[in-house]
């Protein structure tokens, strides 16, 4: 796990030096902490077949070939030369591979398969790769720079073409290290955030910046860019639309379950440095965890974070499976200080990014650098086998849909009135009402309606005017929409799991999970996103993992001996964060100064008399609005540091940017 950063440029005027380079890899230092190097290509004597010229540069976190493996690497007469973010697992396979065909290698690192692959394969060398990426590889002899990302969207690629430059790096702070760059909001991209809570690949929140999608490769040559899709999981290869093959049985579905995660733990596990897990008390993280110890003679380092308030802490249950594991847990406590580090992790996360988990998930990766390099972590679970407890929803209002429409609305105010009012986000009665607030939707925008954070009505109240004119031919809910429309032949909570997978997961979790882990040098890894395992759950039948209130059948089942029975049979809880209670106490005087700023009304983005609304329904109980002010308050944060570029203060005693509390 590493950062990467560099260019090409086929007109000398827009060329970078090394200064600039360093400066761009100097920025995402915490991502390798370990080493660092740079390479110009017009430093190399091999002559090329275009006038495209080259930088590349790295920072290391070494994990195998310690003594080796330093980058950028090149092939054995220095042709082709790598940058590498990540792990390929089964480079001791290719590798073998690879010697075979008379390919000699320096060193013992998975970094060099790179090289060599791309030699006999040049960018379908992607295809063969079992692993989380992005690389980029020049190829000096023909003048060309290729980029490349992980099927899955584990490590993450920001990119800027433009003026015959074509700018790269893990971390979209490293590239604005070039001097001159325009930092101009994108207002489409603040839409999708304020929608989603996160900006959606490609987009970025910066115009003229974008992020690589998961499973593409991009090549520059000659000044132009192509993109190349090389990867789609296989959600239209369902066992009911194939005829190639007898059907499987219940058995042979586990069996083949086993297999495969249980191999996709086995190859995360190869490291030359110690190697543990997150263990939140949950089924995922219990059965990687289990697994992992099922294959190390000695027992590994568990991590879990809680609360002081008891509806937000699942430690008893994290503690409950490292006990029946007999792994060595660690456990820590997230307070409310830690939100006073805001913006560090503002700064950290690079655009406006709204998961409040990413607090608690940051605090343990803190903790678990202290004892390990690695750590595995059970990410993907629930959207590869419909673990959420909103595909219940999803399942119910599928059964509602098959009555009248005039009925089904009569019913759904009936049931309406009947419910009594919670201002608490999390509460059955203030679930149960968003719930029937959408039933008359179609399922589509009724998806949307119940994982968004502001809706349309909510945004165009939101925005001032001028704003809301720079919106008026965008859509933010065609990102959902647009993905149902690509799993067309599926049953609707595979298609809504399937929409998950490409949206939620790669945009939310598994960036959250990056940058959290990236910020300490730990390198975290997911065997749910294996790709066979994915391949193997897009094509499981939905009976098999859902039925009507349980999700995850299938994982469960097979995995029963890893998990405790009160995991099992226990409700999802999910990462929540107690932000309400913050926002309500130690974090309100935060809250108010910076949202109730005359430079964030200034911003021309939010209406102060809004946010004046939702803040006073908050802190007086009436309602609770702690996500969307959490989302509103990170993005005033991100354009204070990243636009207005006021540098990032923590002191005890003082909010995010130095005011007194």
């Amino acid at each position: 796990m590493c950062g990467i950063a560099g260019a090409a440029w086929n007109q000398s005027s827009s060329a970078i030096d090394r200064t600039t380079l360093t400066r761009m890899i100097d920025a995402i230092a915490h991502r390798g902490p370990d080493d660092s190097g740079t390479l110009l290509s017009q430093d190399l004597s091999t002559p090329k077949a275009s006038r495209t010229e080259c930088a590349l540069g790295h920072r290391r976190l070494s994990i195998i070939d310690l003594g080796g493996g330093h980058q950028p690497l090149s092939n054995e007469d220095g042709t082709i030369w790598t940058v590498f973010n990540g792990e390929i697992y089964n480079y001791r396979e290719l590798r073998e591979g690879l010697i075979a065909r008379n390919h000699t290698f320096q060193t013992n690192s998975d970094t060099e398969v790179i090289v060599h692959l791309y030699e006999e394969m040049g960018a379908a060398c992607v295809e063969v790769m079992r692993g989380m990426f992005a690389f980029a590889v020049w190829d000096q002899r023909e003048g060309s720079l290729l980029l490349a990302r992980d099927r899955m969207g584990q490590k993450p690629l920001f990119y800027r073409h433009a003026d015959h430059q074509f700018l790269f790096a893990s971390e979209l702070k490293a590239i604005l290290q070039v001097p001159g760059l325009p930092r101009i909001i994108d207002p489409e991209a603040v839409d999708l955030y304020l929608t989603y809570q996160y900006i959606p690949h490609p987009k970025t929140i910066l115009k003229g910046f974008q992020k690589l999608p998961p499973a593409h490769t991009a090549t520059f040559k000659d000044g132009e860019l192509t993109l190349r899709k090389y990867w789609t999981a296989p959600y239209a290869e369902s066992q009911a639309t194939s005829s190639a093959s007898p059907p499987m049985t219940t058995s042979t579905w586990k069996a083949e379950l086993r297999e495969t995660l249980t191999e996709a733990v086995r190859l995360r596990m190869r490291s030359d440095v110690p190697v543990g897990a997150f263990l939140s008390g949950g089924v995922d993280s219990t059965i990687i965890a289990g697994l992992m110890q099922s294959l190390s003679p000695h027992p590994i380092h568990t991590f879990s974070m809680g609360f002081p308030q008891p509806e937000y802490d699942e430690r008893q249950f994290a503690r409950m499976a490292a006990e029946h594991l007999k792994t060595t847990h660690h456990e820590f406590v997230v307070e409310p200080d830690a939100a006073r580090s805001l913006s560090r992790l503002i700064w950290q996360y690079d655009e406006p990014f709204g998961d409040s988990s990413a607090i608690p998930t940051t605090e343990v990766s803190r903790c678990a650098r202290e004892i390990v390099k690695v750590a595995l972590s059970g990410d993907g679970g629930d959207e590869l086998f419909a673990g959420y407890s909103r595909y219940q929803a999803v399942s119910l209002a599928g059964r509602s849909d098959r009555l009248p429409a005039p009925i089904k609305n009569v019913l759904a105010w009936k049931i309406w009135q009947k419910i009594p009012t919670s201002t608490r986000q999390r509460s059955f009665g203030r679930r149960a009402k968003r719930f029937i607030a959408a039933i008359s939707q179609t399922p589509e925008k009724r998806y949307l309606r119940w994982i968004g954070i502001f809706d349309q009505e909510a945004r165009n109240e939101l925005y001032q005017q001028s704003f809301r004119d720079q919106l008026s031919h965008f859509d933010s809910s065609h990102l959902i929409t647009d993905a149902y429309a690509a799993c067309p032949n599926r049953d609707f909570i595979t298609r809504t799991t399937f929409v998950d997978v490409q949206t939620y997961l790669p945009c939310d979790i598994l960036t959250k999970v990056d940058i959290a882990s990236m910020t300490f040098g730990l390198e975290a890894r997911s065997p749910f996103m294996d790709h066979r395992v994915v391949e193997l759950a897009a094509r499981m039948p939905i009976e098999l993992k859902f039925e009507p209130g349980k999700g995850k059948k299938i994982l469960i089942e097979t995995f029963a001996d890893l998990i405790p029975q009160p995991i099992q049979t226990r409700p999802k809880m999910g990462f929540g964060v107690p932000i309400d209670h913050w926002f309500r106490n130690e974090l309100a005087p935060l809250l108010k100064s910076i949202l109730l700023s005359d430079r964030c009304e200034a911003r021309g983005i939010i209406r102060r008399e809004f946010i004046e609304r939702l803040i006073q329904e908050h802190l007086s109980g009436r309602w609770d609005h702690a996500y969307r002010l959490w989302n509103l308050l990170c993005l005033e944060c991100w354009a204070r540091i990243y636009v207005d570029q006021i540098p990032p203060v923590s002191a005890p005693g003082m909010d995010c940017f130095g005011l007194d509390l």
